[in-house]
């Protein structure tokens, strides 16, 4: 059994947390929104009023924030983790984040004898649901081992990728491929419908096939049926690639079709859709071919 200080209880982390806890890992839960964590209290989670008592006696803090800033400020901020490291000494942040702020918190970290590991994770709310999402790590290789029991409780493929910021890295590279794929996905579904093929039809056949994939299979009846739920939302998913744009631009590597689906994310942002799921990107062909949101 790990000790686990788990901060940030979104639509990930709860049941990232949920799954640890049925693991027979200890948890204790905060969260910045006032009764985030309540709700894990009655699975058998303690819940902490502050970061400081999330990592006191914790083998292991684990992170699942937004974006970079909410992560440099819990990590490094005033009562922060740097203030109050866990026992442990080792820190898993699994948000989606910059890879060159990871390697700086690291370092910082390291400074007071924390090893941060960057941990994304890909596979929605349905593999933190079912405990199979992918882990991307990026870090020591003994922080690594010592977090695997944590690790294997919420994911199914577990890979330590490099040193710190590979993880990030990873990530990055698996939201180029999300965003291409969904587009493909939408221009399939678009043509086909306006050249009278039925959606449903043309989804089936095409799962059978090599244009099968996970964006085909989980998303594209949502597609088609107009629903528009949010599970990883059109915003998030704009983070992620403003993320990919800024590595690019960095090592100077051109991403043209990564350049055009996100030009396509915010044209669905745009239009008030920020909150949706991703699959609302159909939406943004609905517009182009003139159909009825």
């Amino acid at each position: 059994m790990t000790a686990v200080g788990f901060i940030g209880i979104g639509t990930m982390g709860r049941d990232m947390a949920l799954n640890l806890l049925a693991a027979g890992h200890r948890v204790r839960a905060y969260d910045v929104v006032e009764g985030a964590a309540e709700s894990l209290r009655a699975h058998g989670a303690e819940v902490a009023a502050s970061i400081a008592e999330a990592t006191a006696g914790a083998d292991l803090v684990v992170t699942m924030l937004p974006d970079t800033p909410q992560v440099e400020d819990v990590l490094l901020g005033a009562g922060g983790v740097r203030d109050n490291p866990p026992p442990g000494g080792v820190v898993i942040d699994m948000s989606t984040i910059s890879p060159e702020a990871t390697r700086r918190m690291h370092a910082a970290l390291a400074a007071v004898g924390v090893a941060l590991l960057d941990g994304p994770v890909s596979g929605g709310p349905i593999g933190a649901k079912n405990g199979t999402l992918s882990i991307m790590i990026g870090g020591e290789a003994a922080a690594f081992e010592k977090a695997r029991p944590a690790l294997e409780a919420m994911g199914k493929t577990i890979v330590r990728v490099g040193d710190s910021g590979a993880g990030q890295t990873a990530k990055l590279c698996n939201q180029v491929m999300v965003g291409l794929n969904l587009q493909a996905v939408c221009e399939a579904l678009a043509l086909g419908r306006a050249a009278g093929v039925d959606p449903v039809i043309l989804r089936e056949v095409m799962l059978g096939g090599s244009a099968a994939s996970w964006m085909l299979d989980k998303l594209g009846t949502a597609m088609i049926a107009k629903d528009d739920q949010a599970g990883f939302r059109i915003d998030l998913m704009l983070k992620d690639l403003r993320l990919v744009g800024e590595l690019a631009f960095s090592l100077g590597v051109p991403l043209p079709g990564t350049a055009l689906v996100t030009s396509q994310y915010l044209d669905a942002r745009g239009h008030g859709e920020g909150g949706k799921g991703n699959q609302a990107l159909f939406r943004v062909y609905d517009r182009m071919t003139n159909q009825e949101p």
